[in-house]
């Protein structure tokens, strides 16, 4: 039987609920394609019975329920199979499972949920906000995993005083902090003025970067170990079709 849930950790608990006495059971947010014979279910979020799945989980470990948000913020195809995989052996084995490294299902997780951590902390380095003409900082962002708002907390402890837009423009959706409150909202597009200093900024920046490279020189291999094409288009010192890029 294959159950397919919306996504979200409450029709995922109340999915695992249903799910967890089937042996051939398959868990999935997305599309999949259907085997001879196979059965589909769709199962809607119940309050009541994601609630008495979350209880009990965090009853077995009080840490899995953090590490769910994490696999369900993964961009990874397979993340409910692997959310789906570490729930039952945690359910199976009465407790923490995540120690067990010779289990498939913990290697999967762990890796899952390494990415996710791995990704925050790229773009707590990588970030690059905008300054608007109304003040307020902008920046796009165009990540693997869904993650915006859990970047919030670092550029909120480290720009206090601003208020800023981190807009996932593939998710379309974005984080809001408005200089006191932190907020999601759906966001298809944005037209940003920008202010004279970060147009300014930007072309002083922009002249930096192009006077210290060396064209003869280019170590274009190098340059995207330390910073992966996908995260260059939104870096203001590259312009759209340099070493390559889109």
């Amino acid at each position: 039987m294959i159950y397919f849930y919306d996504g979200s950790k409450e029709a995922f608990y109340t999915a695992f609920l249903l799910a967890y006495p089937d042996e051939e059971a398959v868990l999935t947010s997305g599309s999949k394609q259907l085997g001879i014979g196979q059965k589909t279910v769709f199962v809607r979020a119940d309050p009541a019975r994601a609630k008495q799945a979350e209880r009990r989980l965090e009853e077995l470990d009080p840490e899995c329920v953090k590490e769910l948000d994490l696999l369900l913020r993964s961009g990874q195809p397979n993340r409910d199979t692997v959310a789906f995989g570490y729930f039952k052996l945690i359910a199976a084995r009465g407790g923490p499972v995540r120690r067990m490294l010779a289990e498939d299902a913990v290697i999967a997780a762990r890796e899952c949920m390494q990415r996710v951590r791995f990704e925050i902390h790229r773009f707590h380095g990588f970030l690059r906000f905008m300054e608007s003409a109304c003040g307020a900082l902008y920046a796009p962002v165009s990540p693997d995993n869904d993650i915006c708002d859990l970047l919030v907390p670092h550029f909120r402890a480290r720009l206090p005083q601003y208020p800023f837009v981190i807009h996932d423009v593939k998710r379309r959706k974005a984080a809001v902090y408005d200089g006191a409150n932190t907020f999601l909202a759906p966001l298809d597009r944005a037209e940003i003025v920008l202010s004279a200093d970060e147009k300014a900024w930007q072309d002083l920046w922009k002249k930096y970067y192009h006077s210290v490279n060396i064209p003869s020189r280019e170590r274009l291999r190098q340059m995207r170990g330390y910073m992966p094409v996908r995260y260059w288009k939104f870096l203001p010192e590259k312009f759209p079709g340099d070493f390559g890029t889109s």
